[in-house]
């Protein structure tokens, strides 16, 4: 595995394959990789026969009352990951070579509001545009044919989604299912977070999930019901919290209506200082 620190480096390693016409499959992360990253490499493999990763914790995309500095660096395991599953190139730029004119001076790229000011962006002003701007720099320095992000970050992908349509950006968006435990729990890196008594309670967030999925399936269209039910089993079940369960158009992220045949359950919800994320896609 070449691992590159600067966009000339990287230019190097790639200019021989893109020569040649290889197909490039792209895995943008911020490192700290678990299994659920690794799946999204796996993917990138079958689809391309050069993958590159990059590992980048992107300051724009933190608010001020999020810990930027305290995001876990673990560069050598991922290392050690990422040849396990013979990755390519690994991009592992400073934040002085992806924003050399500072963070206040960089174009930004900006998707529409009603994909970045719900859900996740009501409580995250600015979030969507740190991501839509980051992944705009990678795409226009890998220049990959296909790039993989995981449904677990549903709305992240919507977005990502339809700047690279609004733009005519030449690259395959290929969504990777969410990787679970045994126990159902989607893999993240706040997991890691969570005492022994808080990951035993932590599945039943699933659970709640796909018992609304079932309702859905046999018919029933009480859309905030059904989530206030959702919200009333998991704060029974000891999470400390709901931000949000919300049944979605799976498109634009507005809500359901009765007689739409898809749909996306979206939920956030927290046990103790960790913040957990699902979605169930429906219908697709």
């Amino acid at each position: 595995m070449i691992i590159c620190e600067s966009i000339a480096e990287l230019d190097a390693a790639l200019q021989s394959r893109r020569r040649n016409g290889e197909s490039i499959g792209f895995v943008p992360t911020m490192g700290n990789l678990h299994q659920g990253h690794l799946s999204l490499v796996d993917l990138a493999k079958q689809q391309c026969g050069f993958v590159v990763v990059s590992v980048f914790v992107n300051p724009m995309q933190f608010g001020p009352d999020e810990d930027y500095e305290r995001y876990p660096r673990t560069f050598d395991a991922d290392v050690a990951a990422l040849n396990g599953r013979q990755t390519d190139v690994l991009f592992i730029p400073p934040v002085e070579e992806v924003y050399p004119n500072g963070l206040e001076q960089q174009t930004k790229i900006c998707a529409p509001a009603f994909l970045t000011e719900v859900l996740e962006g009501a409580s995250r002003p600015g979030h969507f545009d740190g991501v839509t701007t980051i992944v705009m720099k990678l795409f226009q320095l890998v220049r990959p044919d296909a790039a993989v992000f995981g449904q677990k970050d549903f709305q992240q992908l919507k977005v990502i989604q339809r700047m690279v349509g609004d733009l005519n950006l030449p690259i395959r968006i290929l969504p990777a299912q969410i990787a679970r435990d045994a126990d159902g729990l989607a893999l993240s890196s706040r997991n890691q977070y969570l005492s022994a008594e808080q990951r035993a309670v932590a599945p039943h967030f699933q659970k709640a999930l796909r018992e609304l999925e079932a309702a859905l399936r046999v018919g029933k269209r009480d859309f905030a019901e059904l989530c206030a039910m959702a919200e009333e089993r998991l704060l029974t079940e000891g999470f400390d919290r709901v931000d949000y369960i919300r049944i979605c158009d799976p498109d634009y992220l507005t809500p359901s209506k009765e007689e739409d045949s898809r749909f996306v359950i979206l939920a956030v919800a927290r046990l103790g200082g960790t913040r957990l994320l699902d979605n169930i896609l429906l219908g697709a």
